[in-house]
């Protein structure tokens, strides 16, 4: 019984392995996705830019590293945004599952909008600044 137990077992970690690859793409691809919602929609290109501030534009030119829109700007971290101002003390894992996402997304986003002064976290919770 021992050497069925220990066969099964190497053939589900050569699996594991075949598979590490797609799961890995699966969640850049997923990212991606993430970070394309609301881009290219018209009312979100005519929209001027609330975010930015000290003449900045952000991206590489400003010499942060970074191309594109800012961390949390998109349909993603208003939705959080959103979520924390009606839901004080609301946690990363409480967010992720009422937007129907990965948590890991959320520990990207919501520092950035920490970061902003949009919102604080006081243990393992967060809320709007405006909510004291």
């Amino acid at each position: 019984m021992a050497d069925f137990l220990d066969e099964k077992r190497r053939e589900m970690q050569e699996r594991l392995k075949e598979l590490r690859p797609l799961v890995d793409e699966f969640h850049r691809l997923e990212a991606a996705v993430s970070a394309l919602d609301g881009v290219g929609d018209k009312a979100t290109a005519t929209a001027p830019s609330r975010r930015r501030s000290g003449g900045s534009t952000g991206g590489a030119a400003a010499g942060n590293g970074r191309r594109g829109r800012p961390r949390g700007s998109g349909t993603r971290g208003k939705q959080a945004l959103e979520l924390v101002t009606t839901n004080p003390g609301i946690t990363i894992p409480e967010i992720a599952e009422k937007m129907g996402i990965q948590q890991n997304y959320l520990y990207r986003v919501l520092p950035g909008l920490q970061k902003e002064g949009l919102i604080r976290k006081e243990g393992r919770g967060w809320h709007a600044m405006d909510a004291a």
